[in-house]
């Protein structure tokens, strides 16, 4: 199924002759109130001036008048009946001069009566505001203009942008409903064109999905909740929620584009030339950007001599300029670019240098790459991108659809081209490492096979297509180990060392797996994560360079002192706790408890000996706000050990308070066998909350396991975790049994049923 707007339009229900037909029946029925009245005018503006009236609109209307002194009585005789109709009303009395006057000053005014639509009564009246509202915006549109784009911004910067969010504000959101009236607003002061035939088509649609939330929630909200979509989806004829927030994210990307375009033109004409470095009465500057690709008085354009008919690298090369020079496209241009034949199968050397050139700007390749997809040029030059074009992520951590957040990833991987050996593959990878999510099965898989065939196709040799295969297939193991897995534990370090084979892929996957981290968002890539993944890299190139790693002590000497003592002791710093006790059993769970307790969220955990006594060093940072006063941790700390503290019943109570009624998938526990020589590792994947840890902690004293380690990843509301645990024999667990038990053990504590801490 293809991703653009008008295949959706083809097969879905549109609403556009009921919203017809309920305007005029409104419109017949504010005649009848208002009747035959002389030297007055009711006038409609707002999405009833419009004529988009959906069931949650309100009535935006306006009486206005000729100075009658009964104007009072007889708005009082229209609005009463609105009112008690349980229609929402917005209304205003006025004469033209005084609508005019509220319109120079109040920037949603003038929008609203820019539009102003005659419903009864005296049409010359309904005329003379509206020539007279448009010929004050004309007049001030240096003004007005200005605070027009910053009010857009503003309200982007408030509400995200429609064609990336899970839950879109459909009318607030950038690529919204106000985008297009505020392009229409532009077009009015003739500074720009009107909305075209694509942007139109995106605007109705997203004024039908704006109509259908209305319908199926019976609430005027513009938000587009996780909970509503399959039933929006549903009411426009549409498969399912997936398909629908993909056709938002077509509408919406088309309309951003476009308001960018506009914006432009804004800024152009109210530049003085003087300032955009033309001279009056001169032909606007000319300057060479690449062969064939020109700076034209501040756009991209080809040169007269360009023939991107039969210059297929035309169209990368004029990209890669425009990137450098951080300039727009002209839209003709685009145009040009958009009919040029594509390259011969495998592509020319000098098509793929182009295209690595582009993705080498960095943040500049975003803009230039968004006109290409608009122009329709990047699915022709790569067709497996229409998979993924525009595809929700149904995940929090992710910012973007899967398509932009490729190219937020290469965009990334641009500052590390000097730290790898090969910056082209390094690219190219992080263009296509998550294209695997437009197939079924394993992404990571799919995309390898996927990667295989663009590398193909673009021209790479044999070898370098077997490269960026395997970091494609490859590109979560950095940090999936990093964050699942004792990095102490040799297996670790081998294992990772046998998968990627030679320096020239670990460090090809370490700098993909920075850049795919930071374009995913703040939240799934941090300090620890980044430091965690570094230190795996260098015991992983020792390991290939035959290198023994280098002997560190467990215990530092701070540690150690403390483990000389007997303990108990606690210290705090930074993000590191450290516990010094006694050795029992569940001394890692049980502090892991009252880290919950002080809002912390334990990250790793690893726990050592020195003699009778035990060492935990937590990993651990504030799950909001400031860490935690160190004194009272300490204390606290202190107190579990004393056995001074109710733990569990603390942590029950916490828990109730973020219980959750949304549906969560079942969660789901393994026992790896490959992960360790030593001991075995327990991953546990199920829904995060509070206390988590210490739930799981238990399940497994209960079972005589001890921890040695343990690996906490939390992505979004998801906890993947990873125990590195030993039976009461101090070896990992061998018998089947033994290992049903653990399992059962675990999953009856995620479900609740797991018994209170003795």
């Amino acid at each position: 199924m293809r991703s653009d707007g008008s295949t959706y339009a083809a097969g879905r229900t549109t609403f556009g002759a009921d919203r017809s037909h309920r305007g005029m029946e409104t419109d017949r029925w504010l005649a009848g109130l208002l009747g035959d009245e002389r030297e007055v005018a009711l006038v409609a503006v707002g999405s009833h001036g419009r004529r988009e009236l959906t069931p949650g609109s309100d009535l935006d209307l306006v009486l206005l008048h000729r100075g009658r002194t009964d104007v009072g009585e007889l708005a009082d005789r229209l609005w009463y009946p609105i009112w008690d109709s349980g229609a929402r009303l917005d209304h205003a009395v006025r004469t033209v001069g005084e609508a005019r006057k509220v319109a120079r000053g109040d920037l949603k005014a003038a929008l609203g009566l820019i539009y102003a639509r005659h419903v009864a009564g005296a049409p010359e009246l309904t005329e003379e505001l509206r020539q007279g509202v448009l010929g004050d915006w004309r007049a001030d549109a240096r003004n007005r203009l200005p605070e027009l784009r910053e009010m857009a911004a503003q309200r982007a910067e408030r509400h995200g942008e429609l064609a990336f969010l899970l839950e879109p504000d459909v009318k607030e959101a950038r690529g919204g409903l106000r985008d297009v009236h505020a392009i229409q607003a532009v077009a009015a002061a003739w500074v720009a064109p009107a909305p075209g035939p694509k942007v139109r088509a995106a605007y109705d649609l997203i004024l039908d999905v704006r109509h259908a939330l209305h319908e199926v929630t019976s609430r005027p909200s513009d938000k587009l909740v996780l909970q509503d979509q399959d039933a929006v989806a549903g009411a426009l004829g549409l498969l399912d929620a997936d398909v629908l927030l993909r056709a938002l994210a077509e509408a919406g990307r088309t309309i951003a584009y476009a308001a960018d375009h506009t914006w432009r033109q804004v800024v152009r004409s109210l530049t003085p030339r003087r300032r955009r470095g033309r001279i009056r009465g001169r032909s606007p500057l000319r300057r060479p950007l690449a062969d064939g690709v020109v700076d034209h008085d501040g756009e991209v354009v080809l040169a007269r001599t360009a023939a991107p008919e039969t210059d297929p690298a035309l169209v990368l090369r004029a990209a890669a300029a425009a990137a450098r020079a951080g300039l727009p496209f002209a839209p003709r241009t685009l145009d040009r670019l958009a009919a040029a034949q594509s390259p011969s199968v495998p592509w020319p050397r000098e098509t793929r240098e182009a295209l690595v050139a582009l993705l080498g700007t960095g943040p500049a390749a975003i803009p230039v790459w968004e006109a290409l997809d608009q122009a329709g040029v990047v699915v022709t030059l790569l067709p497996d991108w229409e998979r993924v074009r525009n595809r929700p992520q149904r995940n929090p951590l992710h910012r973007f659809t899967v398509d932009r957040h490729l190219v937020e990833t290469a965009a990334y991987a641009a500052s590390h081209t000097r730290e790898v050996a090969r910056p082209d593959l390094l690219l190219l990878a992080a263009l296509l490492h998550d294209v695997g999510k437009g197939w079924p099965g394993d992404h990571s898989d799919s995309g390898a096979v996927v990667a295989r065939n663009v590398g193909t196709r673009v021209g790479l040799p044999t070898a370098d297509v077997a490269v960026l295969t395997a970091v494609v297939r490859h590109h979560l193991l950095l940090p999936q180990t990093a964050t699942r897995r004792d990095l102490d534990d040799p297996v670790t370090v081998r294992t990772v060392a046998e998968t990627v084979g030679d320096h020239e892929t670990l460090h090809l996957l370490a700098a993909l797996a920075d850049a795919d981290g930071r374009a995913t968002g703040p939240t799934a890539w941090n300090a620890w994560k980044a430091g965690l993944v570094g230190e795996l890299v260098r015991r992983v190139d020792a390991a290939l360079a035959g290198r023994p790693l280098p002997e560190e002590p467990r215990l530092s000497e701070e540690q150690a002192a403390l483990a000389r003592r007997g303990g108990p002791a606690v210290a705090v710093d930074g993000s590191t706790v450290t516990v010094v006790a006694p050795d029992r059993p569940g001394l890692l769970w049980r502090a892991a408890g009252v880290l919950a307790l002080h809002r912390l969220e334990v990250r790793a955990a690893t726990s050592a000996a020195e003699g009778p006594t035990a060492v935990i060093q937590f990993t651990a940072v504030p799950e909001f706000g400031s860490p935690p006063d160190a004194t009272l941790l300490a204390d606290d700390l202190r107190r579990m050990l004393d056995g001074r503290l109710d733990v569990a019943a603390r942590l029950e109570s916490r828990r109730n308070a973020y219980r959750t009624t949304l549906p969560v998938a079942p969660p789901r526990v393994t026992l790896l066998d490959d992960a360790s020589h030593t001991a075995t590792v327990v991953e546990v994947r199920a829904n995060d909350e509070p206390g988590i840890l210490w739930r799981i902690g238990r399940a497994l004293g209960d079972c005589r396991l001890s921890i040695r380690a343990a690996r906490v990843e939390t992505l979004g509301a998801e906890a993947v975790d990873a125990f590195y645990v030993l039976n009461a024999s101090g070896r990992p667990l061998t018998r089947d049994s033994e290992r049903d038990r653990v399992r059962a053990a675990v999953m009856d504590a995620l479900r609740d049923r797991g018994r209170e801490a003795s």
